[in-house]
């Protein structure tokens, strides 16, 4: 197996006397799409804050690669190729869907909110703007504010900042979250496509398991901020333990 692009080593984060993530110990490898499960309170989207750096653990350390980034900014770890899709909380609601993806490019590109730029260089991050649009079914909206956009296009629109940033390392929390039955499918459609590169990381939490067979290359289990369980979706799955916290079935009745 190639080496890890991301690692945690006993990461633990505590909150007073609540131990939330307690000693978590994982290695992420390219090519490779780890779906994270577990019961309401188990710890995931904390630890999925320690990772991108929206919380500071308590203990523990986070490698990029070789290149420790416990102590880097959420900014910095973006900059380190660890991108986060999130809430569109940090956009420009009331610029167009072309807009925001393209201040997303022109920032990736290391040129931040330049205003004075010649024709030609405009012209080239819309139409990089305009690809991420398309892969992400966008284009048709791309006029739109974002204030005017469903719910399910918020998400894609996520995912389209996601990839203007141009990650190696992609983490999603629980992307499919609201959204209805006809939404749904395309959003899996493009966490897939991106799986598919070999040279990416998928980190993804969910709870939904239709969704975790058809895209876990591998699953970890946490439980009272512990990780229980690590290896192949099936494996996993079968694993009494894991039927019982997970999937609510007495452990007697799953042996």
């Amino acid at each position: 197996m190639s080496s890890a692009s991301l690692r945690t080593d006993k990461l633990t984060r505590q909150f007073g006397g609540h131990t939330a993530v307690n000693a978590v110990s994982a290695s992420f490898h390219p090519g490779e799409l780890t779906v994270i499960v577990g019961p309401n309170g188990a710890g995931k989207t904390t630890y999925f804050n320690l990772i991108s750096g929206q919380l500071w653990p308590s203990s523990g350390h986070i490698f990029k690669g070789e290149t420790e980034i416990t102590g880097f900014s959420p900014s910095s770890r973006a900059k380190a190729g660890v991108g986060r899709a999130f809430q569109l909380t940090n956009l420009f609601p009331q610029l167009s869907v072309l807009e925001n993806v393209r201040l997303a490019v022109q920032a990736q590109h290391g040129l931040g909110h330049v205003i004075f730029r010649t024709a030609r260089s405009f012209k080239k991050l819309r139409d990089e703007a305009h690809a991420y649009l398309e892969a992400t079914r966008l284009d048709r909206v791309a006029h739109l504010p974002v204030t005017a956009l469903p719910h399910g296009d918020q998400r894609k629109l996520e995912i389209a900042l996601l990839l203007a940033l141009k990650p190696d390392v992609f983490m999603f929390d629980e992307p499919t979250a609201g959204m209805s039955v006809d939404e749904a499918p395309v959003i899996l459609e493009l966490i897939e496509e991106i799986k598919k590169d070999a040279s990416k990381t998928v980190l993804l939490v969910e709870h939904k398991m239709d969704v975790v067979r058809s895209l876990a290359d591998r699953i970890i289990v946490l439980h009272n901020g512990e990780l229980v369980a690590d290896g192949l979706p099936d494996e996993v799955i079968a694993l009494p333990i894991v039927r019982e916290i997970y999937l609510g079935i007495p452990a007697e009745d799953a042996a």
